[in-house]
């Protein structure tokens, strides 16, 4: 059984490289294998894209060199109003 988000995750993990040549320091958010939307807050690029998106089935990720960005478990969060 694939992980939620697992796919959007192995996408930047895979291109990583030039993902940060072109936007780093940025927040992008993956849906599938597309960059969808680059931010430049965390909370911005879920507040946007969950306008248009169900919150769960896209991936917000720092887009920066390293791991440094992506060693904590990843999900999408639930944005309580």
């Amino acid at each position: 059984m694939r992980k939620p988000l697992e796919r959007e995750f192995k996408y930047y993990l895979s291109h990583q490289k030039e993902l940060v040549e072109k936007y780093n320091g940025k927040y992008l958010v993956i849906i599938g294998e597309d960059v969808v939307g680059v931010f430049d807050s965390e909370m911005t690029a879920i507040e946007e894209t969950s306008k248009s998106h169900e919150l769960g089935t896209f991936l917000v990720q720092k887009c920066e060199p390293g791991n440094e960005g992506y060693t904590q478990t990843y999900h999408s969060r639930v944005v309580f109003a």
